[in-house]
């Protein structure tokens, strides 16, 4: 459990660091190319790497815009008012992940951080060419949740 709960501009914002031991390259494709999110991510995008460009996800619902998009660098979007940014650091033969999710309500900040944790999981099995699936990953996201609202002192 690595995610921490800060503030940006006023509002709720979740920081996760992985490093990842994989080189940026390999990273950029896992958080940035459809196929490869289908493997770890919840809400897979249908977009065009391209700042400004407006996408939906899978099942169509529209609400996303990329904010910034540098490749093998940062990857940026809003889904309506929460901001969603990958930032990928280069060290040696691995990639450090920084990873922040701003949010309105600070109550969920722990069911938030649980998911991002299973996710983070589902994604360091998927570039080590396993797969971990959503239900498997699933399984400790109670016990994540609690131990976040004890470290973020909320209600769990």
């Amino acid at each position: 459990m690595n995610g921490s709960l800060e503030v940006i501009d006023t509002r709720p914002a979740l920081r996760f660091e992985r490093r990842l031991a994989h080189p940026v390259e390999r990273v950029w494709r896992a958080i940035s190319e459809p196929e490869e999110l289908r493997r770890w991510y919840p809400g897979v995008p249908n977009w065009d790497l391209e700042p400004g460009a407006t996408f939906t996800n899978e099942q169509g619902q529209a609400g996303g815009q990329l904010t910034e998009v540098e490749a093998f660098r940062v990857l940026a979007y809003t889904w309506g008012p929460e901001q969603f940014r990958f930032e990928l650091r280069p060290e040696d033969d691995a990639t450090q992940l920084v990873f922040t999710h701003v949010f309105d309500d600070r109550a969920l900040a722990a069911q938030h951080a649980a998911g991002w944790e299973v996710y983070f999981n589902r994604l360091e099995a998927h570039l080590t060419g396993g797969f971990l699936s959503e239900e498997d990953a699933h399984e400790r996201i109670t016990h994540l949740q609690v131990r976040y609202a004890e470290r973020f002192d909320l209600e769990s």
